[in-house]
């Protein structure tokens, strides 16, 4: 069982940035994959990112590429997402994840834990 708890989110102008933040509790963080996902209103939760065990892979959505970097400190049971070059698009509740896979996993149906989510604000 893995707790998760997501932070950071916020109020953030276009072109700014934000770090989310996901603790999780248990012993056994660094077994799980661990994903970022989003839902604004009215659509689907859709994946942004997601980072392997070790942190040695990771993969995102093309619409955050090269804006978004997952990392994540296994010591610290904790994973982030560092999102520069905000857009009004961006706006949405951010989820974090975790799935009981040594692989990256990109579908919602995939992840086994979740957190209750943390709000991101783009105003334009």
């Amino acid at each position: 069982q893995v707790q998760l708890v997501e932070s950071g989110g916020g109020l953030v102008q276009a072109g700014g940035s934000l770090r989310l933040s996901c603790a999780a509790s248990g012993r056994t963080f660094s077994s799980y994959t661990m994903g970022w996902f989003r839902q604004a209103p009215g659509k689907e939760r859709e994946f942004v990112a997601a980072i392997r065990r070790s942190g040695g892979s990771t993969h995102y959505a093309d619409s955050v590429k090269g804006r978004f970097t997952i990392s994540r400190d296994n010591a610290k049971n904790t994973v982030y997402l560092q999102m520069n070059s905000l857009k009004p698009e961006d706006t949405a509740v951010y989820y974090c994840a975790a799935a009981s896979t040594i692989v990256l996993v990109l579908r919602v149906r995939e992840y086994d834990y979740w957190g209750q989510g943390t709000q991101v604000t783009v105003s334009s």
